[in-house]
This record gives C-alpha cells, structure tokens and sequence, in this order.
C-alpha cells in the first residue's frame, strides 16, 4: 500500500491556513503522566486541527490501523466524511511535513442535534491532552453552530475519557435502539 498512497497522497502539502487553527496547549515532550505512552518520546513539531474534508484515505485508513480498528471500504470512508455536518482533523507538522495524528466527525440535523463519530489519536500521541483538545475543538465548532445536544457512541474502554469531558449516560435512563439487517 505504501507505493499507492505516495502515488495519490498530498500528504506533504499543507492545508490553506483559513481551514486550519494551532493548538497551543501542546508540548511535544508529552506531560507528566505516569502512563507508558505518555512517557514515550514523540518528535516535536507543533499541532494544528483542521476543517478541511479533502483528507488523504489512506492516511486515515493508517490512523484507524494503528489503534486497532478495522478496516472499512474507503468508498464508504470518503462518502461519510462526505455527508458529515463536521470533519476534524488534528495533524502534527514539522517543518513542510505534516501527519494525520487524530480525526473525528458530526453528523446533524443542522439546528438541534449532532453525533460524534470515528474519533482517534494515535496511539504515540494519546494520553498527552491532544484527545481532550479534539473533543473540546470539535464541541466548540458544533457549539458555535448553535448545536446543543451532542452525543456520541462509546466503546467500554473510553467511556471514562469521554465522562472527564462532560458527557453523562442518557440521564433519562433510556437505551438506545438499533436495527441491523438480518
């Protein structure tokens, strides 16, 4: 796949500077967790988040690699972030260099409601703020929005991460229902 995604990916260029906005709250030396990733070492370089939609798919499909998830159909990938009322995504940039280092998406009603969906860090960059900054970049977009109910679907492992944020099981006590075909 290498050999493709340099043949089709623009990831060397930057995004024009209106789509993207620094985090300032970022230092490449990570914090003073105790957690083994954050003592981890990362290069430094500085972290802009981006709205812009024209994202590399191969790029993000090595993003959802490396935390584990699994493959989806890139033309399905492309329409979803297609469709989505918001798309974030968080890159490290050194020098002319940028990499996809997080990403996550709305979907919306355009007047009340919004979902979050697909949101990752790479695991060389998780539990150093930068997943916080996400969802906190992405709640003030979708705020500024006027959107006032925001939800989100989360695995077992997260849900702590996501509680720290603000966000309460369904405090009405109802559950949520799905449909999947047979």
């Amino acid at each position: 796949m290498g050999f493709w995604k340099n043949l089709f990916s623009s990831s060397d260029s930057t995004p024009s500077s209106q789509m993207m906005e620094e985090y300032e709250g970022y230092t490449p030396e990570g914090n003073d967790s105790t957690s083994p990733a954050a003592r981890k070492p990362i290069s430094s370089g500085r972290v802009f988040f981006s709205t812009e939609r024209d994202i590399d798919l191969y790029e993000l499909e090595e993003l959802c690699n490396a935390v584990g998830w699994s493959r989806r159909p890139l033309r399905k990938v492309k329409k979803a972030i297609q469709y989505s009322f918001l798309v974030v995504s968080m890159w490290q940039m050194r020098g002319s260099q940028r990499r996809l280092i997080g990403f996550a998406r709305a979907t919306s009603d355009h007047a009340f409601n919004a979902t979050l969906w697909d949101v990752v860090v790479h695991p060389d960059f998780q539990s150093k703020g930068l997943g916080k900054a996400l969802m906190k970049f992405i709640i003030k977009k979708l705020r500024s929005d006027d959107i006032s109910n925001i939800t989100l679907f989360a695995d077992p492992q997260v849900v702590d991460f996501y509680r720290n944020l603000g966000f309460v099981p369904d405090p009405e006590g109802i559950k949520g229902m799905f449909w999947y075909p047979d």
